[in-house]
């Protein structure tokens, strides 16, 4: 295991992390997007010119359609943005425009040519491109931009503020990989951008000698001695030797990477074109981030006339627009009142109504509480008392269906009906009729009834359509089968061979529960039977 940091060495790289995050947000950082539909070639033009601004910008930038400008704009703040460079597209070509954060200027361009990086180093003989080029910031080179006039002095300054400002005195060289050379051309007033990587060799030396420094040894197989590679600089070709001059050679202040590039040596700088390339022709110059007055338009003049006449309609549109946003907003303040009125004035209507409904509902739990229950159980019973009739052929005791209305026959009094209880060794009553010994009939099922006599009731309730329901539905559950029933000591159920009066099978119904099912068992063939013999008549 590692020793720990002192307190020092935990000093010392905060202090060096608060100084990075500084440098950091103190430079200028840049977003490269484009609006609306580009195509193919200038969305990699896009991601091209985002290359040339790293490590400054945002290289994965996302750029959808729904996103509007002020969305950017929004977003620049807190993240420490400066420049937007957009790029659109139209039916007359292609666009970029430059704009400094937040309050403008803004310049419109318009490319009339451009080479992807691509296509730049693909033409190259010698290509030179890796990712250690891009860990430092571009030095920016401006040629040409000291004619007179506004608009040049302002595409200088704008140029100058997109890249980092650097201190000839502090600078270390070895951070310095790239270079981007933006030249004026007055006659044609277009403005010419290239990207070049830079490379220092050292000069006064033989081709062999640069040879031998190089990372790749060369073939000294038919050479006798080193001498001839150094003196006659055999099997080497005459490009791998730039003719170095005046124009590009200089001496070292500082040790810069690479064999032989030693301080205060001679030494050539070379530059190897890169990519992206561009030629751009300026339009126009907006005072504001993408709108505002125009300083400047290379198309259109005006005249001071024509000048003060828009400043004037300008003027105008800001105070009609300030006008209209001071009736806005004593509007908005007038309908917030309103609301606040009609809010209030419905809340004490609420209240209002909520008292009365109060009284009201205090009032009916006094006179009739539990009304709407007992009503439902009313109409529950009836409705079980009124199926019982139709299947029993009698009608219910009383406290069966407590609900109930008892139902009153035209003839009799409306005196509540009282079973008469009879004991095995009494008749039948005489209005009830008795079945004789040769008024026998079979059953449904073919089963016979013996010389057993049967009230009136009985016997309706055995040829109603509702006991055969229930019979037939008793001998498919089989669940009074095997039961004795009363003083016969026969069996009433579906299995027996023989059932006395009444004596099919009747199933547990599905309306009735309780004592009301146990009612219809008695009716069906629990009532105990009165036995006559057979000589009996």
């Amino acid at each position: 295991m590692g020793k720990s940091k002192t307190k020092y060495q935990k000093k010392a790289r905060e202090a060096a992390n608060n100084l990075a995050e500084e440098t950091y947000g103190s430079v200028p950082h840049t977003f490269v997007f484009h609006r609306g539909q580009i195509g193919k070639n200038v969305g990699q033009l896009v991601m091209d010119m985002r290359r040339v601004m790293e490590p400054y910008t945002a290289i994965s930038l996302k750029a959808r359609k729904k996103n509007l400008l002020k969305d950017y704009v929004t977003v620049a703040g807190p993240l420490g943005v400066t420049h937007f460079s957009i790029f659109t597209k139209t039916d007359s070509g292609i666009n970029m425009r430059l704009a400094r954060l937040p309050k403008g200027p803004t310049l419109c361009f318009r490319v009339a040519k451009y080479t992807l990086i691509k296509d730049v180093v693909s033409s190259l003989k010698r290509q030179r491109m890796h990712d250690q080029q891009f860990t430092h910031h571009p030095l920016l080179v401006l040629n040409n931009f000291g004619t007179v006039g506004m608009h040049i002095k302002l595409m200088a300054t704008m140029f100058q503020n997109m890249f980092p400002s650097i201190n000839v005195h502090q600078i270390s060289l070895n951070s310095i990989k790239r270079c981007v050379l933006i030249n004026y051309d007055p006659v044609s007033q277009e403005v010419e951008f290239r990207h070049y990587s830079l490379k220092v060799v050292p000069v006064g030396m033989s081709r062999g000698v640069k040879k031998l420094m190089q990372e790749k040894f060369p073939n000294m197989s038919k050479l006798e001695d080193i001498s001839e590679l150094l003196m006659k600089g055999v099997n080497l070709s005459e490009s791998e030797a730039e003719q170095d001059g005046d124009h590009n050679i200089t001496e070292l202040p500082q040790v810069y990477s690479g064999r032989g590039n030693m301080a205060s040596q001679q030494s050539a700088v070379r530059l190897t074109e890169i990519g992206p390339r561009m030629t751009l022709q300026l339009v126009k110059i907006l005072e504001g981030m993408g709108d505002g007055k125009v300083l400047h338009h290379s198309i259109v003049s005006k005249t001071e006339k024509e000048l003060q006449e828009i400043l004037k309609r300008k003027e105008a549109r800001l105070k009609e627009k300030a006008q209209r946003k001071i009736m806005q907003e004593d509007n908005i303040a007038r309908k917030k009142k309103k609301l606040e009125e009609n809010k209030k004035k419905s809340l004490e209507g609420i209240k209002r109504k909520r008292q009365r409904e109060g009284q009201a509902t205090d009032d009916d739990a006094v006179e009739d509480p539990g009304k709407q229950d007992d009503q439902v159980a009313a109409e529950e019973s009836e409705d079980e008392a009124e199926y019982y009739r139709q299947a029993v052929g009698e009608e219910p005791d009383e406290d069966m269906f407590p609900g109930a209305k008892r139902k009153q026959s035209p003839g009799k009094s409306p005196r509540p009906f009282k079973k008469r209880k009879m004991s095995p060794g009494k008749a039948p009553p005489k209005d009830k009729q008795t079945f004789k010994t040769s008024d026998r009939r079979t059953s449904d099922k073919g089963k016979r009834f013996g010389d057993k006599k049967t009230v009136e009731g009985k016997s309706r309730f055995i040829k109603s359509e509702g006991v055969k329901k229930f019979a037939k539905k008793g001998e498919r559950e089989n669940r009074f089968a095997g039961k004795r029933t009363g003083a016969t000591g026969k069996r009433t159920g579906a299995t027996g061979p023989k059932t006395g009066a009444g004596g099919k099978k009747f199933g547990a119904q599905k309306g009735f529960k309780g004592r009301a099912a146990v009612k219809l068992q008695k009716a069906a063939g629990g009532k105990k039977d009165f036995k006559h013999k057979k000589g009996r008549s």
